[in-house]
């Protein structure tokens, strides 16, 4: 039942690349939504730690998300005396997001997930074909 196993390891690893998929969607979508009253702490980026579990029922490890959890880092700020979030000074804490290291994660687990779904369509094949020896 190897190949059984093999399309559980692939679906772990679709799993959690579509959720870190859906943190990268969401940092994105917040990447300028600062506080509503001056001093508010604006979006803080998430985090997705992930590792490996032993699946006593395959006897294999597979991927799993440990974790979601934020950036510890520092808000930058930015000079908007207009905006309503701006403190005494006219300074606004914006979200510690960069757009641009997103992107990158974005595509590296877009990779994986890829990866991923092509070990299962081959493993797919190959049962197929096993069944179709087997008439």
């Amino acid at each position: 039942m190897d190949l059984d196993r093999a399309l559980t390891i692939s679906a772990a690893g679709m799993d959690a690349q579509s959720l870190r998929l859906r943190i990268v969607a969401e940092n994105l979508a917040n990447a300028d939504t600062t506080g509503s009253t001056p001093g508010a702490t604006p979006y803080r980026r998430k985090t997705v730690t992930f590792e490996n579990r032993m699946n006593r029922a395959l006897g294999a490890e597979t991927v799993q998300a440990k974790k979601v959890g934020t950036d510890a880092s520092a808000f930058p700020r930015r000079y908007d005396p207009s905006n309503p979030a701006a403190d005494a000074d006219g300074y606004v804490q914006t979200p510690n997001v960069n757009s641009f290291a997103e992107m990158m994660d974005m595509r590296q687990a877009q990779h994986s997930y890829s990866a991923n779904l092509s070990v299962m369509q081959t493993t797919r094949g190959m049962l197929s074909r096993t069944i179709e020896m087997l008439k």
